[in-house]
């Protein structure tokens, strides 16, 4: 018998040392797939049986974590850009444009209340257009395609559209980085300065590493945006030291971004760390509602980590703050009802924001809500988390009723929220039962737009059929093969 015992030893032992080490690694908020990539570079550029022991390892770790991942086709959407258009201004001065100068002397010239209409085609655009006379509240300016698909964009430029003027809106425009080296495309919208009230809305923009970029200048903050029902994505990954994020908002205050879907953001080269959208800078009152962000749809299996929104971002230097300073990152902001999937690292972020509120999400295939550094608070409520939610480095949670699993459950590769859903890698959330639910005294339109009834469902959606594109929507897309000249 004693020497039973004596054998037993060395296995209780080690059985003792992996859940002390899980135990730890959920104290220090370590998921299974940040710790894959760490063992991976640890053990690299030793002998062949260390490296391959680390890939091995990381392997292991990422599919407790993340499970099976293949790659397949996004179902159609009724978030993000539309095949119906934008409502047509209500009234306006029609400017109808047919080629790139045409287009240069419409911006030059433009007045408030005057609609550019781009006449279908493809235009190939070698420069930035600039943005830079005002529109007024009752008369914005408004840059426009008369149908979705009918107008495409190809900007061979760092910078696409420049606004530094008020009351500027886009809709209805397909906009793609064109760009002989990819890196070289930055933003197709940089928005400074005076731009204020600036309205991004059923726009498809592709192949940039910051789609919108927003920052101040010596002129001021163009505060109080709205991007809306856009479609971001990247055909590839982006081969780039510069920050890969497609909603990229430094320093702006009181911007809303809402029902966008925003896809395949891969920051290739530097530190290989990317975002869906942050705001930072010494910001304040960001709204981030109804979105859906798929870290990883079509590229997957790349190296890298990628977070989906986040307050704060990977933090600014002092000169970029609003106040200089960036006491806090971002204070006042808002997360409501978004669906964020296929992270490699936390589908949220909360990095030196403080009072942020994060309510009514649905975290699949992600680290989790990591809240981070003594500035950051965030109240969570309603929330539906596959993963954990950790707070580092002194970092404020409060938590209401929310669904969330643990780090320690990760390890052993343990998914409830995760199985609530028919197949969730495939993007098919019906629900596999009955739907978790909670009472509510606030109750807001879902990710899908649907009333709210007073029990809930946990998370973004009731009904994940009510986000699906209606046929007769598919079927009204079309597109135009004429060309315009440049």
């Amino acid at each position: 018998m004693k020497a039973r015992w004596l054998l037993a030893l060395p296995v209780l032992a080690a059985l003792a040392g992996a859940v002390g080490g899980v135990l730890y690694l959920q104290g220090e908020g370590v998921t299974p797939r940040a710790l894959a990539p760490y063992i991976e570079k640890r053990t690299s550029g030793h002998n062949a049986v260390i490296v391959a022991g680390g890939r091995w390892a990381g392997a292991v770790l990422r599919r407790l974590d993340r499970g099976e991942q293949a790659p397949y086709a996004l179902p159609a959407l009724a978030i993000g850009a539309q095949p119906v258009p934008a409502a047509a201004p209500v009234a306006g001065t029609p400017m109808l444009v047919a080629s790139v100068d045409a287009a240069r002397r419409a911006f030059a010239a433009a007045l408030p209340g005057e609609v550019i209409t781009f006449a279908p085609g493809v235009y190939r655009i070698n420069g930035s257009l600039h943005a830079a006379r005002p529109g007024t509240a009752g008369m914005p300016v408004v840059v426009r395609a008369e149908r979705p698909g009918s107008v495409t964009i190809e900007f061979a430029t760092r910078e696409g559209f420049v606004v530094a003027a008020p009351y500027w809106t886009f809709e209805n425009l397909d906009i793609r980085g064109a760009c002989a080296q990819p890196a070289f495309c930055e933003h197709a919208f940089h928005v400074i300065g005076r731009g204020a009230h600036f309205v991004a809305r059923n726009n498809t923009i592709t192949d940039f590493n910051a789609h919108f970029k927003i920052n101040g200048d010596r002129n001021g903050f163009p505060d109080n945006g709205l991007i809306e029902a856009n479609t971001l994505t990247n055909s590839a990954p982006r081969p780039t030291h510069n920050p890969v994020t497609p909603v990229d908002l430094v320093a702006a205050n009181g911007w809303i971004i809402r029902g966008n879907l925003i896809t395949d953001f891969i920051k290739a080269d530097g530190d290989r760390v990317s975002y869906g959208a942050f705001a930072k800078g010494a910001a304040a009152n960001t709204v981030f509602e109804r979105n859906v962000v798929l870290c990883e749809q079509k590229l997957q299996g790349l190296p890298g980590q990628r977070v989906g929104l986040s307050f704060g971002g990977g933090g600014t230097g002092k000169q970029y703050c609003r106040d200089r300073k960036c006491i806090t990152e971002h204070d006042k902001g808002v997360m409501r009802a978004n669906l964020v999937a296929a992270c490699s690292d936390a589908g949220i972020y909360v990095n030196s924001a403080a009072g942020s509120r994060l309510t009514d999400n649905t975290l699949l295939d992600t680290a989790g809500v990591q809240v981070r550094y003594p500035e950051s608070s965030a109240q969570l409520d309603g929330n539906l988390i596959d993963g954990a939610v950790t707070n580092r480095d002194g970092g404020v949670v409060r938590e209401g009723d929310n669904r969330s699993g643990s780090v320690a459950a990760l390890y052993a590769g343990l998914h409830p929220q995760r199985a609530l859903f028919a197949a969730p890698g495939m993007l098919d959330l019906r629900w596999s039962g009955a739907a978790p639910r909670h009472s509510v005294q606030e109750r807001l339109p879902d990710l899908c737009g649907a009333a709210r009834p007073a029990s809930m469902a946990y998370g973004a959606f009731e009904d994940f059929a009510a986000c699906l594109a209606p046929r007769s929507a598919l079927s009204s897309a079309s597109t135009a093969s004429n060309s315009a000249p440049n």
